[in-house]
């Protein structure tokens, strides 16, 4: 439907809209448009005023507020016109001014390719939405008219426009739950893009039509029938024609004929209360016989959008297979109008912008998600931002529980890895296993709606494996394991840089020195190299020679190396000793008597604590070994390691993995590529089908160990490994 003058929309917003202060608003915010794009006409022919005419009108029938609705008719002005933010602001207050300014952002330019000009403008969109959710529903409202009136376009901007449309604009007014946008928006695009496909089910839908619509009728009586003769008299019933494209992606995806999808017409019955709503079902159910596995109750467990009803397939005495819809008025108003019909505007209720959004973030729990999410995420990669948001926000079909019965939602093929990280990310990053439906399942198990997961965590987890890139759907869990996976390659790299910029100064007899990051920027600006770690993340990566180093550093100042070995000198004097047998310095002592804790096996690298024991001498302890907590406070002493221990210390650790001939095979070959050997290794399997294997290595610190860990991460059966027994 084209509307043509503004009495179109005044019919409309007369419906709700009663204040005569408001409809002026409206008539001046007219007024203006019409004035401002005087002289502008569409591709159609048309004056320019018909698209934000209709935009507005599309608006009302949302029922949304005086103020949205001003912005539907004003929200090309600052783009195509002279008049200036300022000036609107001016003119109808800050609020339709940002309305107008988040809409021209979502909108601004046409996306000229599907490279990074289109991602950025996405991006644009969802930060935009994220701050103000009604300029989404503008901007949804401005592509519809213009998708009704993309025939006016080239075919190429025909395609172009109408696939933007179905990868974005659909998925979001679906998340909004406003159906009758996205049902349109899906069937107009899908003309354009397969017309093919578009006309074959348009035929078949028109030459079934009347053996269907017979079907359908008959049914109805016979629900009708059914209803009355239990006693109920205020309900509806009214049949519904599935929309294209959804019968097109049930053709595609799941590779069926039109015959093959039961669901082309629905019969939906409409009653007062939830305790209706079961009541027809049983009474459907007692009637007709169900299609197994084809029940689900979205009134216990609401679609993230908003949406409750009951759906049900069932098979009628004649073999007519249909599905029955059963949902209260309240639910019909959401299935229709997503989340307009809960914030539709109410005259005399006094609601800030600020309220308002926080309501809907109650709502629409993935609204809330985004709006966490865009705060975390806003400094990241556009690209990255956008396939997050789309993946894992706009394609969400499965429905889960948190042990407090919270409902996460997920995309289809999800893991308990995606779930753990969609909770937090530390809790992915030291996620050890899982639980499902209080079952242990492997973390690569598919989640499925309705289940209920627990995630068990480590804190002495050494975090992601790179077989868990393998393992995850969603782009935002991928995204945190890559973080975490390349800051700990940078971590590791810099301290084997440091470790080989020490060894060289060792070398060089200088063992008290002083790296500064104006001595790294005035020496090595020129290999964009400005701090003390960026010149060790250099030397680690072999970019540049500790060699170097030195040399830049001692230079040819014979004074300053003269001033190095007398400060080493020096520092020989006052030297602490350190036990031959542990590596372990205790400041003040001489020669005391050390033993390692064989309960944690600390190794240089570790914090380490020191405990008095009778008898015994001092028992050198992980700072986190599991017996520390019993230890008395006074017989507690700090040590440290010494520079250069110069001997091999035993470290226990445990590998989970997926069960596999060749696992012990590669976990051998990759410990001794890493230069350590095996002290004792041990595998046992649980029902689980995974492999728990114990290992026990001697290395010389806890950078080689993590230099170990990180090889073992890269096969492909491992998916944790942490610290045994701290």
């Amino acid at each position: 439907m084209t509307y043509t003058k503004l009495e179109d929309l005044l019919s409309l917003t007369k419906e709700y809209i009663h204040n005569e202060e408001s409809t002026k608003k409206i008539i001046h915010a007219f007024d203006v448009a019409n004035k401002m794009h005087a002289g502008q006409f569409r591709k159609s022919g048309e004056p320019y005023i018909i698209h934000p005419l209709n935009v507005a009108c599309i608006l009302a029938s949302l029922h949304v507020g005086p103020d949205t609705i001003c912005a539907g008719l004003l929200h090309d002005v600052v783009e195509d016109t002279e008049m200036t933010k300022e000036e609107l602001a001016k003119d109808f207050g800050e609020d339709i001014a940002e309305l107008v300014d988040g809409v021209t952002k979502v909108g601004q330019l046409q996306f000229v390719s599907l490279e990074e000009k289109q991602v950025e403008n996405h991006q644009h969109m969802l930060l935009a939405m994220a701050k103000d959710i009604r300029v989404i529903v503008v901007k949804l409202a401005d592509r519809l008219h213009n998708i009704r009136t993309l025939g006016f376009m080239n075919s190429e901007k025909q395609v172009r426009i109408a696939k933007e449309t179905l990868e974005i604009y659909a998925p979001l007014a679906h998340k909004l739950g406003i159906f009758r946008i996205k049902a349109e928006l899906e069937d107009t695009c899908l003309k354009y893009v397969n017309p093919g496909y578009y006309n074959k089910i348009l035929g078949h839908i028109k030459s079934d039509d009347s053996v269907r619509m017979k079907n359908v009728d008959h049914t109805i009586d016979e629900i009708k029938k059914i209803l009355n003769e239990s006693g109920m008299k205020d309900y509806q019933i009214k049949g519904r024609v599935k929309n294209i494209y959804s019968i097109y992606k049930k053709m595609v995806n799941q590779n069926k004929d039109f015959n093959d999808i039961y669901d082309i017409l629905a019969i939906r019955v409409i009653v007062n209360t939830i305790g209706e709503c079961y009541q027809v079902l049983g009474l459907i159910h007692s009637h007709y016989t169900p299609v197994p596995k084809r029940f689900k109750d979205y009134i216990a467990v609401p679609k993230p959008n908003m949406y409750q009803s009951l759906h049900t397939t069932v098979i009628s005495e004649d073999g007519f297979t249909f599905e029955v819809q059963i949902r209260t008025v309240e639910m019909d108003k959401v299935a229709e109008y997503g989340i307009a019909a809960h914030w539709a505007y109410k005259e005399g209720a006094e609601y800030s912008k600020e309220r308002e959004q926080f309501e809907i973030a109650q709502k629409l729990k993935w609204y809330g998600d985004l709006l966490k999410f865009s705060e975390e995420e806003k400094t990241n990669d556009a690209k990255d931002y956008v396939e997050t948001v789309k993946e894992d926000l706009l394609n969400t079909n499965v429905y889960v529980y948190t042990p407090q019965g919270e409902v996460i939602d997920l995309p289809v093929g999800a893991t308990p890895l995606d779930f753990a990280y969609k909770i937090h990310t530390n809790i992915g990053n030291k996620t050890v296993g899982a639980m499902v439906n209080n079952h242990i399942v492997p973390l690569d198990y598919e989640l499925q709606t309705g289940d209920i997961i627990s995630i068990k965590t480590n804190k002495n987890s050494f975090g992601p494996s790179e077989n868990w890139l393998n393992i995850v759907k969603t782009t935002h869990a991928k995204h945190k394991i890559k973080s975490f996976l390349n800051k700990q390659n940078k971590d590791i790299l810099i301290a084997h840089g440091k470790e080989l910029v020490e060894e060289e100064f060792r070398q060089n007899k200088i063992l008290n020195f002083d790296l500064t990051d104006e001595f790294v920027k005035e020496n090595f600006l020129k290999n964009n190299v400005n701090t003390v770690d960026e010149l060790y993340l250099e030397v680690g990566k072999a970019n540049l020679s500790s060699k170097t180093v030195y040399t830049k550093y001692v230079g040819d100042d014979q004074n300053k190396l003269d001033e190095a070995l007398a400060r080493q000198m020096e520092r020989n004097q006052r030297i602490l000793t350190t036990n031959s047998d542990t590596g372990v310095v205790v400041d003040g002592l001489t020669n005391p008597q050390l033993k390692l804790g064989s309960c944690c096996n600390p190794i240089p690298g570790d914090e380490i604590i020191g405990y008095v024991t009778k008898g015994n001498g001092i028992v050198v302890h992980h700072a986190n070994c599991k017996n520390a907590k019993n230890f008395q406070p006074e017989r507690m002493i700090p040590l440290k390691w010494a520079t250069n221990p110069g001997r091999k210390y035993p470290v226990s650790i445990k590998i989970e993995a997926t069960s596999s001939m060749n696992l012990l095979l590669e976990i051998m070959n990759t410990v001794s590529a890493s230069g350590m050997s095996i002290l004792a290794i041990n595998a046992n399997s649980n029902s689980q089908l995974e492999t728990i294997v114990k290992l026990k290595v001697m290395c010389n610190n806890l950078l080689d160990l993590e230099k170990m860990i990180l090889n073992l991460k890269k096969v492909k059966y491992i998916f944790n490994i942490e610290r045994d027994n701290l």
